[in-house]
C-alpha cells in the first residue's frame, strides 16, 4: 500500500508490515508501533540516500518488517563495493539512531519508556539487518564478498540458503517464545516473511545472472578495459556449467582442451554470452570453436 513520497521517491507499506502494526493497536502500544514504522523507514531512505550518492535511480521503497526493498538500477548488485556500501548504510543508520536517542535519554528530554523501546528497536534493526542472509543487508554484503571468489550466481544462493535458514530459526524461536509466553506473533510473522523473502531472492538468481553477463558487454565498452580472468575448460562443459565460474567486473577469456588435454582454441566472454542469448545454456562450449572455424 503506497503511504506516501519522500524526495520523489514512493514509500509502500507492505501486509505484513501493516499486520504487524495492527498487532501493535489491538495491543494497546501503536505509539511503539509508530515508533518501528519511522525507524525502519529512516533505515531505508539511508540505502536511497546511499544509492543515490553513487548515481543510480531508485524508484520507491518497500517497507518490511525487518527493513524494506528499494527498486533501484540492477546495475547496483552487479558491484560489490557498491552493493556493500549501499548496504551497510541501513544499519549505519540504525546506530546513528542509538547514539542520538541515547543523548537524548541521558538529557531528559526523552520519555524513558518510549526512549528505550526506541533504542531496542534500533539495536534490534541494526543486528537482524547484519544477519549474512538475503535479502537482508548482511546478506548483501557475505553475496558481494562471495561473489569476487565463487561467481555472483552460486553466492546468491548461498545467500539465500542461509535467509532461509534464518526464517526457520526465527519461526521456530518465535512460536516457543508465544508458548512461553515471552514474545508475541511479530517474531513469527518476521521469520515467516524472511523466509519468503529468501526464497524469492533465490527464484531470481538465474535472471539476475543473466543480466549481470549481458551488462558486462556494455561495461567492457564503456571503460574499454576490465581486468581479465583465465579460466581452463574441457571443451565438452556445457555453457551453463561454465558460466558458474565467472567473477563480477572481470572480463573471462577461456582456453579449450579436449579429451587428450591438447589445445582447442579459445573463446572470450562475449562469445559465451552471445551464444547463451541465442542458443540457451546446454550447448557445448566446444561448438563456439567449431563455429569460429566455419
Amino acid at each position: 500500500m503506497k503511504v506516501g513520497r519522500v524526495s520523489e521517491v514512493e514509500v509502500h507499506v507492505n501486509n505484513f508490515f501493516l499486520a504487524l502494526l495492527g498487532l501493535f493497536f489491538v495491543a494497546g502500544v501503536l505509539g511503539k508501533g509508530l515508533i518501528a514504522f519511522a525507524v525502519v523507514l529512516f533505515h531505508e531512505l539511508a540505502h536511497v540516500g546511499a544509492a543515490r550518492r553513487l548515481g543510480v535511480h531508485v524508484s520507491n521503497v518497500e517497507l518490511l518488517p525487518f527493513g524494506g526493498v528499494s527498486r533501484m538500477g540492477g546495475e547496483i548488485v552487479f558491484n560489490p563495493s557498491h552493493e556493500v556500501f549501499v548496504a551497510v548504510a541501513g544499519p549505519a543508520a540504525n546506530l546513528f539512531l542509538i547514539g542520538a536517542g541515547t543523548v537524548l535519554i541521558n538529557h531528559g528530554l526523552w520519555d524513558n519508556s518510549l526512549g528505550l523501546f526506541f533504542l531496542h528497536c534500533n539495536l534490534m534493526m541494526a543486528a537482524f539487518n547484519l544477519l549474512p542472509a538475503l535479502p537482508l543487508d548482511g546478506g548483501r554484503v557475505f553475496r558481494a564478498y562471495m561473489a569476487r571468489r565463487i561467481g555472483f550466481r552460486e553466492a546468491t544462493y548461498r545467500a539465500a540458503r542461509w535467509g532461509q535458514f534464518w526464517g526457520v530459526f526465527i519461526i521456530a524461536g518465535g512460536a516457543a517464545g508465544l508458548v512461553m509466553h515471552l514474545s508475541g506473533l511479530d517474531v513469527i510473522i518476521t521469520g515467516l516473511f524472511l523466509y519468503y523473502a529468501a526464497i524469492r531472492e533465490k527464484s531470481l538468481a538465474p535472471y539476475h545472472f543473466i543480466r549481470h553477463l549481458v551488462q558486462k558487454k556494455e561495461e567492457l565498452a564503456a571503460a574499454g578495459v576490465l581486468p581479465g580472468e583465465p579460466l581452463v575448460s574441457l571443451d565438452t562443459v556445457r555453457l551453463g556449467n561454465l558460466i558458474r565460474a565467472f567473477l563480477p567486473q572481470r572480463f573471462h577469456l577461456i582456453l579449450l582442451l579436449d579429451s587428450n588435454w591438447q589445445y582447442r582454441g579459445m573463446v572470450s566472454e562475449v562469445q559465451i554470452i552471445d551464444a547463451l542469448l541465442t542458443e540457451g545454456v546446454d550447448i557445448p562450449v566446444s561448438k563456439l570453436i567449431n563455429t569460429n572455424r566455419s
